[in-house]
């Protein structure tokens, strides 16, 4: 082949190269930045449902439209420190308080005056939640808690989480592969 010809043909194919890597970025960042994004877990609150390093998706589109919902597992922005993201479970929605009694969850619904006990059957029976508080939420804040209540720093520790602080849902365990789980 000629000189000529060969330095067209590399010329094309780092072109076309370029072109595919263009495409891909513009397809890839706003999803990055506007839908999912990465999240690997750090620390053992959420034990045994997620462990240190496993890696997730988190979708940031849901909380758009919906307001979160009790038992969604989230990441956010920790109020003290909005460089540092948490991951805990929502347990309080706005308008409600928050009762921890005896070891055990109670909601009261402030709107209808409905009370529920919580039914936690993700977290260790055996671990009790302590100390015993009562926190009353206002328009948009929630109460959250770490799975695993003994090594949790949460709501009991630095109160409630604003919504503005939320990042959003934990959609996909990705890593380890024989985890692999949408939630």
């Amino acid at each position: 082949m000629p000189p000529e010809e060969n330095r067209k043909t590399i010329l094309t194919e780092v072109k076309e190269i370029f072109r595919i890597l263009v495409i891909s970025l513009l397809v890839v960042i706003p999803i990055r930045f506007f839908v999912a994004q990465p999240f690997i877990v750090r620390g053992a609150s959420m034990e045994p449902n997620f462990y240190d390093g496993e890696y997730l998706v988190v979708d940031e589109i849901k909380y758009r439209f919906n307001a979160p919902e009790r038992g969604e597992v989230i990441v956010f922005r920790y109020p003290n420190d909005p460089k540092q993201f948490f991951i805990k479970r929502i347990i309080g929605l706005p308008g409600e308080t928050v009762n921890l009694e005896g070891g055990h969850v109670e909601i009261v619904s402030l709107k209808d005056k409905k009370t529920i006990v919580l039914n936690e059957s993700y977290i260790d029976p055996k671990i009790l939640t302590v100390p015993d508080r009562t926190v009353t939420l206002k328009e948009g804040e929630y109460f959250v808690l770490g799975d695993n209540r003994l090594s949790s720093s949460d709501s009991r520790v630095w109160g409630v989480l604003p919504y503005q602080n939320i990042v959003g849902r934990v959609l996909l365990r990705l890593w380890p592969p024989n985890k692999l789980v949408l939630y």
